[in-house]
């Protein structure tokens, strides 16, 4: 009797030690978040700045009073994003549209409008429309039947370390609508039609989601119905559901009532697909803009190779617009994140563009008072030579190093081994421009955001830029200074540069960061 009351009480230690203890411990078993740096970028720890103009408000604009804020730590791009970064982009749409003409050949690339395959005779109209493209490639014409997307599927799989063959004569007639029509060929020379590199992506409209109606629903348990009761609305509205005839925009009522009549009026959103927004945009920078943004003068090289050629590829980009910037940070933020899932690991914060605040405080480069991200106050060094790309004196432009951009490492990097903060190519930040932003923004993470509509007036839709370029003079340079361009202009003197909200309290010693010091985590230091 002894021995078996013993082995019920050591079979209940074991299931006591092995089992849940009773305690508040949390979740077990999850690995600790150790943060790492991705890759091209640097940290900038948490802290607070005075933002604004540090010298004397030399155009008597008003708008950039002195403010004290903090900011949240933060990556960002120790330089700006150059032509070959963003022509990682630009050929990751393209083969993936590729992929889709192969797949899709019935219905993308022969151009029958539908799901169901060509027949003969729309074969024969469509050769006939392609004798010269086919005469020139020597390609055998191939009969294509409705088994052929699921062939090609087997054959052209989606493996993105084979790289596509764009001349390869198999290919060539899957990919044919790819290219320019003969008509618009120089030279005739096969070109991809960059007007169908179209990239198709979602963001979440968090600022609309989290508005609040100002009024309450009752919910009548007879009749299983509800009212509504000041029926104020904030949110998106969208056209009476058929069903229940209450527009889809209404929050809905998670309240609970109890017998006594009280209710925890808990509210949240009946179809959040509302606030998923769907955008599609092209992705070829405007080359154009090197023309445009000129008059009388001669940028015909500069449109004709600054974008595809080799000699430019650690130059930053320019000519793309505001929104093109947004979806390459919409991308690139897909690109990593479904790597490190395929290697068992969390994903991690958004790439994005900077705001105004996050990128004053980089271009300061922890320098307090600091007129340029070098300190300052003068532009020149204590050997004379100018410390950026910009327009030095009367417009003698190669004074400095530079004619058009240089490359995005040129000059020395700031306090926190940043390239470029001023001049080279003026970035967009995230900001909307408003004159007197820092009267009413908050002094945490300091921002505003505006989402403009067609409808609404330009003085609306213009975002905020900093660092001045190469065409500028030297007052844009300065890190408090402001300036905005339009969302949808491209412009050959404006780039960018992408940051990453740090997960984690953003100490100045990013070693701890990791959650293993524990004693460091709860003191502070």
């Amino acid at each position: 009797m002894k021995s078996l009351v013993i082995i019920l009480l050591s079979g209940l230690l074991v299931v006591s030690c092995s089992g849940p203890s009773g305690h508040l411990i949390g979740v077990q078993g999850r690995a600790p978040y150790i943060p790492e740096v991705p890759l091209g970028m640097l940290y900038i720890p948490s802290g607070g700045f005075n933002m604004g103009q540090s010298d004397q408000d030399v155009p008597f604009l008003h708008q950039t009073r002195s403010k004290t804020v903090s900011v949240q730590a933060f990556y960002i791009d120790q330089t700006e994003i150059t032509n070959n970064e963003y022509r990682q982009f630009v050929y990751w749409v393209r083969d993936s549209i590729a992929r889709e003409y192969i797949y899709d050949v019935n219905d993308a690339n022969l151009g029958a409008g539908g799901p169901e395959p060509i027949d003969a005779e729309e074969q024969a109209e469509w050769l006939d429309y392609r004798d010269e493209w086919f005469d020139e490639a020597n390609v055998a014409w191939v009969e294509f039947d409705p088994t052929m997307k699921m062939e090609n599927r087997e054959k052209f799989g989606f493996n993105w370390r084979q790289k596509l063959d764009y001349y390869d004569r198999q290919l060539m007639p899957y990919l044919t609508e790819m290219y320019l029509p003969d008509y618009e060929r120089f030279y005739k020379r096969r070109e991809i039609d960059t007007r169908k590199l179209k990239f198709k992506y979602e963001w979440i409209d968090l600022i609309e989601a989290a508005k609040r109606g100002r009024y309450h629903i009752i919910r009548d348990g007879y009749n299983n119905k509800q009212k509504l009761v000041n029926k104020t609305h904030r949110t998106l509205k969208n056209p009476p559901h058929p069903f229940t005839e209450q527009p889809d925009g209404l929050e809905k009522d998670m309240g609970y009532f109890n017998k006594k009549g009280q209710n925890n009026a808990l509210r949240g959103h009946d179809d959040r697909s509302r606030f998923i927004i769907q955008e599609v945009i092209n992705v070829y920078p405007d080359t154009l803009c090197w023309v445009r943004d000129f008059t009388y003068s001669f940028n015909d090289p500069m449109t004709n190779m600054y974008f595809w050629h080799p000699a430019y590829d650690n130059y930053p980009v320019v000519g793309v617009t505001w929104v093109q910037a947004k979806a390459f940070c919409v991308w690139r933020t897909q690109l990593l994140n479904v790597w490190l899932i395929q290697n068992g690991d969390l994903f991690v914060n958004d790439f994005r563009l900077p705001t105004e605040a996050e990128w004053e405080r980089g271009a300061r480069g922890d320098l307090e008072l600091s007129a340029y991200p070098w300190g300052g106050p003068y532009i020149r060094n204590s050997s004379g030579c100018f410390l950026g790309n910009f327009k030095p004196m009367r417009g003698r432009y190669f004074d400095d190093g530079g004619f058009h951009t240089v490359k995005a490492y040129s000059y020395n990097p700031n306090g926190w081994g940043l390239y470029c903060m001023a001049g080279n190519a003026a970035e967009w930040t995230e900001t909307t421009y408003d004159e007197s932003v820092y009267e009413f923004a908050h002094d945490l993470n300091t921002e505003y955001r505006y989402y403009a509509m067609d409808w609404d007036p330009p003085s609306m839709k213009r975002k905020v830029i900093r660092g001045g370029s190469w065409k500028d003079v030297g007052y844009y340079l300065q890190t408090g200074t402001r300036t905005y361009e339009y969302r949808d202009t491209a412009k050959c003197y404006i780039g960018f540069r992408c940051v990453m909200t740090h997960l984690g309290r953003g100490g100045r010693d990013f070693s701890k960061e990791g959650g293993e010091e524990i004693k460091s985590d709860i003191q502070l230091n």
